[in-house]
This record gives C-alpha cells, sequence and structure tokens, in this order.
C-alpha cells in the first residue's frame, strides 16, 4: 500500500480528515493493532505478545521488541506506508518468543539489531535446543552495562541492572522523552514468568526494580511488557513499586511455607494468590511458587 493510501484508509477508518504525522497515529485503531502515542513520537503498539515500544518520526524509526512473525509483518507493513527508511534501530529488551519472534520480519529492513549479550546467548541457546536456529534472527550488536546512540533528536539509552526476570533483560530509556521500557521486569499486576532456565533471580530481582526507580526516577514514564486485565501497558515509579513487593510477598510467602513443613505440591493446589499481593492475578502463579521454592533452595 502506498503512503497516500494508507493514510486514506487510515482516515476513513476513524472518520477524521488527515492530520500531521503524530496526531493520526495517535490511539488509532489498525485491524492489526493499536499505536498509542505516549509523547515525543513515542508510541506504544499491542496487537499479541510483549508490548512494542516505537520512535516514529518522519526521519527516523525506533523498535523495541517483536512480539510474533504475523504480528512484526502487521507493525512493518504500517511502518513502511509512512518510512522509507528502514529502522535506525530494533532493541530487544531479553530473548523470550513473545518480544523476539518478529525479528526475521525486519532482517532486511534495520541499521542496528541490539541486546544484551546474555539475551542474545539465551537466544541462541534456546533456538538450538529447539532445532529452530535458522528460523530465528539473531541481534548482531550486544552491550553489558550500558549502551547508547542518539537517533534525531532523541537519546536511546539500554541499561542493565542484573539477573531478574531473565538474566539479559535491558531496560530501555527514550531520554528526551524520559520513557523507559521495562521488558517484562514489569508484569503490571499479572503473575509473572520467572525464567530459572535463563537465570532468573526473584530476589535480585526486587533489587534490579530498586536500582531503575532510583536511577530513572519518579517522572519515568514506564512501559510494561504485559498487563493483567483492566490494567494499562504504562504506569509510574509506583508500577515499580508494587511489582517489587509482589515479589517480595512471593519469597516471604513461600519462605514460611518451607518452614512449616508444607510441600511444593500441596503449596501449588492451595494457592489461588499471594497473601499481601492481592492485586496481581491470572494464570501462571504456580510458575512464581516453583521458581521461589527452587531460589530458596539454592
Amino acid at each position: 500500500m502506498h503512503r497516500r493510501q494508507f493514510l486514506q484508509s487510515a482516515s476513513l477508518a476513524t472518520g477524521t480528515l488527515l492530520l500531521p504525522h503524530q496526531a493520526w497515529m495517535q490511539n488509532l485503531f489498525f485491524p492489526t493493532g493499536f499505536f498509542t502515542l505516549l509523547r515525543n513520537d513515542i508510541y506504544t503498539y499491542t496487537e499479541r505478545g510483549g508490548t512494542i515500544a516505537c520512535l516514529l518520526t518522519p526521519e527516523h524509526a525506533v523498535v523495541v521488541d517483536t512480539q510474533f512473525q504475523e504480528q512484526a509483518t502487521s507493525l512493518r507493513n504500517l511502518l513502511e506506508a509512512t518510512h522509507a527508511q528502514p529502522l535506525d534501530l530494533l532493541i530487544n529488551t531479553h530473548h523470550h518468543g513473545d518480544h523476539t519472534s518478529g525479528n526475521p520480519v525486519f532482517r532486511d529492513w534495520m541499521k542496528t539489531h541490539i541486546a544484551h549479550i546474555n539475551a542474545k546467548a539465551n537466544q541462541e541457546r534456546v533456538a538450538q535446543e529447539n532445532n529452530k536456529l535458522a528460523e530465528v534472527l539473531l541481534p548482531t550488536t550486544t552491550f553489558e552495562d550500558e549502551w547508547s546512540q542518539s537517533v534525531g533528536s532523541e537519546k536511546v539509552r539500554l541499561h542493565y541492572f542484573g539477573p531478574a526476570h531473565t538474566n539479559g533483560d535491558a531496560m530501555v530509556h527514550f531520554e528526551n522523552a524520559h520513557i523507559v521500557h521495562t521488558g517484562d521486569l514489569v508484569f503490571n499486576r499479572r503473575f509473572p514468568y520467572v525464567d530459572k532456565s535463563a537465570g532468573a533471580h526473584i530476589g535480585n530481582w526486587i533489587d534490579v526494580l530498586g536500582k531503575a526507580r532510583r536511577h530513572f526516577g519518579k517522572d519515568a514514564l514506564y512501559v510494561f511488557g504485559h498487563a493483567g486485565d483492566d490494567y494499562p501497558i504504562t504506569g509510574t515509579d509506583e508500577d515499580l513499586k508494587m511489582m517489587a513487593h509482589f515479589l517480595k510477598m512471593s519469597l516471604r510467602y513461600v519462605k514460611k511455607a518451607k518452614k512449616t513443613g508444607q510441600s511444593l505440591e500441596n503449596l501449588l493446589a492451595t494457592t489461588t494468590y499471594i497473601p499481601g499481593a492481592p492485586a496481581f492475578k491470572g494464570k501462571g502463579v504456580e510458575r512464581v511458587l516453583k521458581a521461589a521454592w527452587e531460589e530458596l533452595e539454592e
């Protein structure tokens, strides 16, 4: 679809006149997903999988995470309708498939593809274990503690604060907009996945969220990898605090159960929420319990 046709289709779908670049993207619904403008040309794109964040201007584009191939194809089609140039940056916050399976869609349409060094190693290992190495697109650039690049008037900086959800979780800071994509370091009021096979550590995860809050301050706007039903995929310092509290209560709950002689099987059979953090719901509490149990035995 040509750019003019795309804009005409978008205007008809929303019943609005054509607007400048930033305005027509805001909260615009496409059959494939939602773009929502946050501020300073930073958007979220939601369809299926981990939340995508984008920097989009007429001259530049940055994409953080790619969901699955179908969703990444939808996103690329939308971006190509308004951007003649390939992505300046493709960033993966970590290696999980709901954040990286769409990478190959951008194989020939990006300048730099980056992730934490451990995230690349994890993605490669998992692909080899599943005989799918030929189907993935690994980052060509990695970092260890911090990395940055200017993209137009925006400064994009990646931070690694230590093992948490995995041992390769990057936080992506759009410095001028003061927006931080946390990847899966925050599941907003939803039971998280704790990937012990990739070096996850609940205790350190709590510390990582504390480091992030101190580093970015109270004025940062955060984009979360996932959110529970009826909860937003963006939030504030308070949401990071709530995530850390949930993790702390999870460790405390499992530790108490072990001290009273409960078995893991009994704990799994009787637990539907974490005492002290009832706002976290959905499927997957057993993943948290198993990870906490394993960690307390290390």
